[in-house]
């Protein structure tokens, strides 16, 4: 009989196959997956807020209903909510998206319900402008 070894070696080749597989397809599937609200933002030139933690998004969408973080609220509640919010948050910050089909009253009333919750940075949320008109 032969003096045969044992191969105690692991190939990874395959591994390395079926890992770079899914990759590849969470890469391609990973956009289709978000969804979000339609908001039809308006269009400035501006340049981007830094911020060290996640903001919180507050949106107005065409209809008038209120969302706080893809969260649906009444909108006498978001003054309440967002000072409950900042009693453990350490950066006062808000951002605010709304659909330019929303009358400016409406937007205005909704900034001073956020001023009143003792938010000072209100960063309003664009759609950047690619072409001159």
């Amino acid at each position: 009989m032969p003096n045969r070894r044992l191969l105690s070696q692991i190939n990874v080749t395959p591994l390395v196959d079926v890992v770079l597989v899914l990759l590849i397809i969470f890469m391609i599937t990973a956009p289709m997956m978000q969804e979000g609200i339609d908001v039809n933002l308006p269009r400035v030139e501006a340049s981007a807020i830094t911020t060290q933690e996640e903001p919180l998004v507050v949106t107005i969408t065409r209809n008038g209903k209120v969302l706080l973080n893809d969260r649906e609220i009444k909108a006498s509640e978001l003054e309440g909510k967002l000072r409950a919010i900042f009693k453990v948050k350490r950066e006062r910050m808000v951002l605010l998206r709304a659909d330019r089909e929303v009358p400016y009253g409406y937007v205005v009333r909704t900034m001073a319900d956020i001023r009143r919750a003792g938010i000072e940075k209100i960063g309003m949320v664009t759609e950047p402008v690619w072409e001159k008109k």
